[in-house]
């Protein structure tokens, strides 16, 4: 189906179709032009054949008519040789001819021209041959008489065949070799004609990976128009996006008031004792306030981040100094491994989100010590989060990112901490793998791209 759907086998199909289309036309018309020069030519031979003939007519003194001289061409003295001449009579009778007729004749046309004309037309000859004939009437003068006379003079056309054959195979080879060498020449010309295509998908997969904003316009003037199209979609979709992003802030900001009101509510609720219904309006509200942060983080696009970067060591120094003041994270050992070079081509608020979640959950599940280890490699960056708790089932870690699914049900929340890491990740075409360590404990490995690929050089 995509070889169907191909451009360029389009176009090598066609230059295919043209070029033998071409060839065979070109074979054709080639034989048929030498055939009629051969003919034009054997034609001319023929006539001065007939020439020295009439030339050497003589009448003898018994009134029989010789040949005076001798033919040059040996075909005429050979038997059946592929030339022949004759003399008859206007009656039909044959009153001299050449050796190569030995006991057969040439047959005589029945219409009658003007002496002195030479006529051509085809006759069967000797051993079911087909003859090219050329024939003239003459009104011979000798001895003081005049005698009428039609003189013919014929020649095998196999003879002419095979030249035609022989011509026909040297040309197919010919032909052969210029196809391919035009082939070549068509293929090539794909080839440069598509790069601008090739150059442009590229372009696109720069706009998709964000390492442009918009496609180069430096294209021929064919493609040009589509880029510029292309283009013009990209700032409307930038548009959209501005405004989703304003829509979304306005929601937050619209939403928080009433949440942070609940909050006072869930307090008052609490001094008069009402501490089941606290406890239900608090859980909705964590809930409500975990799906407002997910769709803001959803509302983020990379699209015009081009230049993002964040310092990664720093950026989870900072998590973890929160974490350090929680009653769960402070009796925890943190370690901290990520490169100081090491600047991630990812926006800064998104990264803290990211990691943010991942080290609230190792925090919740470890028992004495957190790590956080990174390697560099092909410009991504794999950043594993490690704890040294019990781990995760076999049959729940392959859905634990999925949203709405909570490990740690002792606690009031949403279950979308994960799913949000997971969808800011795909923003940036990254991965995120869990997988038990074999030590104990659960290992998160984030891959997220890099913006700088290898560690500054130190002076000597």
């Amino acid at each position: 189906m995509m070889q169907r759907y191909s451009l360029r086998l389009r176009l090598v199909g066609f230059a295919i179709l043209i070029v033998v289309g071409a060839m065979v036309a070109t074979w054709a018309g080639l034989t048929l032009l030498f055939e009629r020069n051969i003919e034009r030519l054997e034609g001319q031979r023929l006539d001065t054949h007939l020439e020295r003939i009439i030339g050497g007519l003589r009448i003898q003194p018994d009134e029989s008519v010789v040949l005076s001289r001798e033919l040059s061409d040996p075909r005429f003295g050979a038997v059946f040789g592929g030339l022949y001449f004759q003399v008859a009579t206007l009656e039909g009778e044959v009153i001299l001819k050449s050796r190569s007729l030995w006991d057969t004749e040439i047959g005589l046309p029945d219409d009658v021209h003007a002496p002195g004309d030479i006529i051509a037309y085809e006759r069967s000859g000797p051993n079911n041959t087909t003859l090219l004939i050329h024939e003239s009437r003459i009104n011979f003068v000798g001895r003081g008489k005049s005698l009428p006379l039609i003189v013919t003079v014929g020649i095998d056309k196999a003879e002419l065949i095979a030249l035609r054959a022989g011509f026909s195979r040297d040309l197919v080879l010919a032909l052969a070799a210029l196809a391919v060498v035009l082939l070549l020449g068509f293929a090539f010309q794909i080839s440069v004609g598509l790069r601008p295509l090739d150059r442009l998908r590229k372009g696109i997969s720069d706009v998709r990976s964000g390492q442009t904003k918009r496609l180069p316009t430096n294209a021929p003037s064919e493609v040009r128009p589509l880029i510029e199209e292309v283009n013009t979609l990209l700032d409307l979709q930038d548009e959209n996006m501005v405004r989703a992003r304003d829509r979304a802030a306005d929601m937050a900001h619209g939403l928080k008031t009433p949440l942070t009101a609940l909050g006072t509510d869930i307090a008052r609720l609490r001094k008069i004792g009402a501490d089941d219904i606290a406890d239900d309006i608090e859980e909705i509200s964590a809930r409500m306030r975990r799906h407002l942060d997910r769709e803001l983080a959803l509302a983020r696009d990379r699209h015009g981040r081009d230049n993002a970067s964040t310092a990664g060591r720093s950026a989870i120094d900072s998590i973890i100094r929160a974490l350090e003041k929680t009653p769960q994270g402070e009796r925890l050992n943190y370690h901290n491994n990520v490169q100081e070079w090491v600047n991630l081509a990812v926006d800064q608020g998104d990264f803290l989100e990211i990691a943010g979640n991942l080290l609230e959950n190792a925090v919740k599940f470890a028992s004495s010590s957190i790590s956080v280890d990174c390697e560099v490699r092909d410009g991504w960056a794999s950043i594993n989060i490690s704890d040294d708790g019990q781990g995760v089932a076999a049959t729940k870690i392959s859905h634990i990112a999925k949203r709405g699914v909570r490990l740690d049900t002792s606690e009031a929340g949403s279950g979308l901490g994960l799913a949000i890491v997971k969808d800011l990740v795909e923003v940036y075409r990254g991965l995120l793998v869990l997988n038990n360590r074999p030590e104990g404990g659960l290992s998160v490995i984030l891959t997220l791209p890099v913006a700088s690929t290898s560690p500054p050089t130190t002076p000597e």
